[in-house]
């Protein structure tokens, strides 16, 4: 009969002790869990944004170009070397990289991989397998702001 109690007895504190170790196991992964997993977005998709510089501040740029955020993605806004102002997104199509402006070559360039799109949007050379999505870009004569929409048809 002891023999039983003491098996009972240790089945119970195996099962104590189990269930400790997992309580233990459980309160440290769930924090890491909670640090690694993003929140949802709650950001709206946006169609339309007013940006935070005038054409003047744009031109005054000496790359002429500035990257700016369309709700939760970026954009590129530059000027091209004959003047029309434009806006792309910002993200490459192969890997989401950041696309920078190089008027120097007239091209919108990736550097992760050495993506390369013409000035509207076009992939030409390297692994990117999409163009850029073009925007609409409105500048107000008067005042030199500058908005960017969606374009109706993408």
């Amino acid at each position: 009969m002891t023999e039983q109690l003491h098996k009972s007895r240790r089945s119970f504190l195996s099962w104590l002790l189990g269930g400790g170790a997992l309580a233990l196991l459980g309160s440290i992964l769930y924090p890491v869990i909670k640090y690694i997993v993003p929140p949802p977005a709650g950001e709206a998709n946006v169609s339309q944004v007013k940006l935070p510089f005038k054409l003047s501040d744009l031109a005054a740029e000496p790359k002429r170009f500035k990257i700016f955020q369309f709700g939760r993605e970026a954009g590129i806004i530059f000027i091209t070397p004959d003047g029309q102002v434009r806006a792309l997104s910002a993200v490459c199509t192969h890997l989401s990289c950041l696309v920078q402006y190089r008027p120097q070559m007239g091209d919108i360039w990736c550097a992760c991989h050495n993506g390369r799109y013409d000035l509207l949007g076009r992939n030409i050379s390297g692994p990117p397998p999409r163009p850029l999505q073009e925007y609409v870009v409105h500048v107000d004569e008067v005042s030199g702001a500058i908005s960017v929409a969606k374009n109706a048809n993408a």
